[in-house]
């Protein structure tokens, strides 16, 4: 049987030469990038040469991105930080956000905070008069996503952090589904912080980064030894950051012909999907990634529906990974 696997969005294969850029590191170069010997300092640099490609990946310093396991733990990290420099107010996220936003703004609710989702659009879109309306002095943090990670929906993210920006609210992006995908400029959009993750785009998993505004207070969310300049305890994964650091560098490179390649193969599937009387494809006329198709069989249970297309060997997902 030959096998169509179709859930990218929940995680890719290696893009090529990230294996290769990994194996020494888990063969030979077994050093402690903290160490001051020869191997530590082998280490570190594996380490820096990373930091520099998935900075320029979403275009700012090196000393802006903060190594993580992923894009919940960033998400976490920055969501946490609300509770940590405030003692009360109002957190604003949308209602499309991934489970790692959505989780950590609840439990903040039990800590006396207030939190507000945002209406959006029968396609998912934020709208910017929306977010003005809810704005108050005490809000605390605006979280929007990029891209959805299910309808593939692209948010006018500049639009909305300017908001923010005229009345000083700091604002999260979660970019996880974006990054690799689309065009990133941290800085041009605005935002103060955002989360990465690496085998999103052809990296391997758990590893991911918090991209942070130099002038944004995240305190560390993970303690310990002071890792990450102090803002994320704990031994670097080399192998892995060397891996993200090879994927952002061939993402860069390759973007426009990954966009152009998913572009076409998504307008055929979606020809052939419109054929079928019972087929709904969503947010079809909104803005979305390139390489996403949502859509609904009517008179199909989606589990069941995924289970059928899994017995012939095609891979698909019903929603998020991390909610399913």
């Amino acid at each position: 049987m030959e096998f169509s696997y179709l859930d990218n969005n929940a995680g890719t294969g290696l893009a090529d030469g990230v294996l290769d850029a990994m194996l020494p590191y888990l063969q030979q170069q077994q050093g402690n990038p903290s160490s001051s010997h020869r191997f530590g300092r082998f280490a570190l640099t594996a380490l820096d040469q990373a930091r520099q490609q998935v900075a320029e990946l979403v275009k700012v310093h090196p000393s802006q991105v903060i190594f993580t396991s992923g894009g919940t733990e960033a998400n976490n990290q920055v969501l946490a930080s609300v509770s940590q420099l405030y003692s009360g107010g109002d957190v604003i996220i949308s209602p499309i956000e991934h489970p790692s936003i959505l989780e950590p703004a609840a439990r903040l609710t039990e800590y006396g905070f207030d939190v507000t989702h945002l209406a959006v659009d029968k396609s998912g879109r934020v709208n910017e008069d929306a977010l003005s309306a809810v704005l108050t002095n005490k809000t605390r943090l605006v979280s929007v996503m990029w891209a959805n990670n299910e309808t593939g929906l692209i948010q006018d993210i500049k639009s909305l952090s300017r908001i923010t920006r005229k009345k000083q609210i700091p604002f999260h992006c979660d970019a996880v589904q974006a990054a690799g995908k689309l065009e990133i400029n941290f800085n041009a959009v605005g935002v103060q912080s955002m989360s990465l993750s690496a085998h999103k785009f052809g990296g391997p998993k758990g590893i991911g980064a918090l991209i942070v505004s130099h002038d944004f207070d995240c305190p560390a969310f993970i303690v310990g030894g002071g890792q990450e300049n102090g803002l994320r305890s704990g031994t670097e994964n080399v192998p892995a950051i060397v891996g993200f650091g090879a994927a952002a560098q061939s993402a860069v490179q390759n973007l426009e012909r990954y966009q152009r390649h998913c572009r076409r193969l998504r307008d055929l599937l979606e020809v052939r999907l419109q054929s079928l009387p019972e087929v709904t494809i969503f947010a079809k006329q909104a803005d979305r990634l390139a390489n996403t198709v949502f859509f609904s069989v009517q008179g199909f249970d989606s589990e069941t529906l995924l289970m059928a297309l899994d017995r012939q060997g095609i891979a698909v997902s019903s929603g998020s990974a991390c909610g399913t």
